[in-house]
């Protein structure tokens, strides 16, 4: 069941399923649902087309499942999404315990859990049933044999339901000249199958390549070619407020600091709760001078996420320029509560112990 009040990030287009059709669910039920993750996602949907879009592969893919998970975050399955929705039947009730698979199958663990987050398994997480422990040794052959998680993931989507796969002896493809797929016991099909649902138009395909476009550009730091995509996103769905947080981040890159701010301002106006919006948006506002106005953006900031540390810095660095060192103090230590370890920790110490001095010395 969507959780009343919580906030949905899709990580990696989702192959099944319009995210347009999907927000428009989520949102029914009091919940919220957007692409991307920022700090008041809760939960954070990997979609199977993440398996093929992925620039540097499985590692890319296991290191940013790691950071949501490290980030506290719920990690959910495109078909666990689905049954979540109501749009999938949930499978049968089951009573496997995670460890118990592990150690019957010997399948790794951390296998195990990329394998269920791309739902190479009837279930998406424990309880998992006996058809589950028949693939997950299935799986464990393939990989004592030299298959990766991601190669077995990518396979059997192709076939259909994996639960049909349990009747069946699987076979790296290397055999066969291809290393990265799986094949039938007699080596003349590979898997090959077909989508759960067929509800997509040619325009939500577009937008998702788009937003991927950019995003690489992003990353290589092509900030104008970026821009430019992230606008064509916009131009098809006006209400992402990740695609113009994004786009703005891009526009600063490019030093187009007018028409970033302008973005920033359009992503807090599609999500008021925005609150890197509201950050990024401060930190502009003080390269341009403008210490009122980063001042209140980086209040509201704080106002909205307590346990947003870097606000508070900032806010603390701005008040000690103005020479409001008791501000500066009182947010310096506010801040070594959130994060008391980090390079930025030490530096915030540090402007204590020169406030506490200078005031000792003024009081002298």
């Amino acid at each position: 069941m969507i959780v009343p009040g919580a906030v949905y990030g899709v990580v990696g287009a989702l192959a099944a399923f319009p995210l347009r059709l999907a927000a428009r669910e989520v949102e029914r039920r009091h919940a919220e649902l957007r692409r991307g993750v920022t700090r008041r996602t809760t939960h954070v949907v990997f979609g199977r087309a993440l398996l093929a879009k992925a620039k540097s592969g499985d590692a890319e893919i296991e290191r940013r499942a790691g950071a949501e998970r490290e980030a506290g975050r719920t990690l959910v399955s495109e078909n666990g999404f689905l049954r979540l929705l109501g749009l999938m039947k949930a499978p049968d009730a089951s009573s496997l315990a995670r460890q118990s698979l592990i150690d019957q199958s010997r399948l790794a663990g951390d296998a195990l859990d990329m394998l269920s987050l791309f739902d190479a398994f009837e279930h998406d997480g424990e309880p998992y049933s006996f058809r589950d422990l028949i693939l997950a040794r299935k799986y464990a052959g393939l990989i004592a044999s030299g298959a990766t998680w991601g190669a077995i993931a990518r396979s059997v989507h192709r076939s259909g339901p994996v639960a049909s796969l349990t009747a069946k002896s699987l076979n790296l493809g290397s055999q066969h000249g291809r290393p990265d797929a799986i094949y039938l016991d007699d080596g003349t099909s590979e898997l090959d199958g077909q989508l759960l649902f067929d509800l997509g138009t040619p325009q939500d395909d577009r937008l998702e390549e788009l937003f991927a476009e950019a995003e690489t550009a992003e990353e290589e730091g092509r900030h104008d070619h970026a821009a430019a995509l992230y606008l064509r996103c916009l131009a098809i769905d006006p209400k992402d407020a990740i695609a113009a947080f994004n786009r703005a981040n891009c526009l600063r890159g490019a030093d187009r600091i007018a028409e970033a701010a302008h973005d920033y301002a359009r992503a807090i106006k599609l999500d008021p709760g925005f609150v890197e919006a509201w950050f990024n948006l401060a930190g502009l506002m003080s390269d341009e001078g403008k210490v009122a106005s980063a001042r209140r953006h980086l209040q509201k900031a704080i106002a909205l996420d307590k346990a947003y540390a870097d606000p508070v810095f900032n806010l603390a660095r701005l008040e000690f320029d103005a020479g409001n060192l008791a501000e500066a103090r009182r947010l310096w230590v506010r801040y070594l509560e959130l994060d008391a370890d980090s390079e930025w920790a030490r530096t915030a110490q540090k402007g204590i112990q020169f406030v506490d001095l200078h005031m000792a010395r003024t009081a002298g």
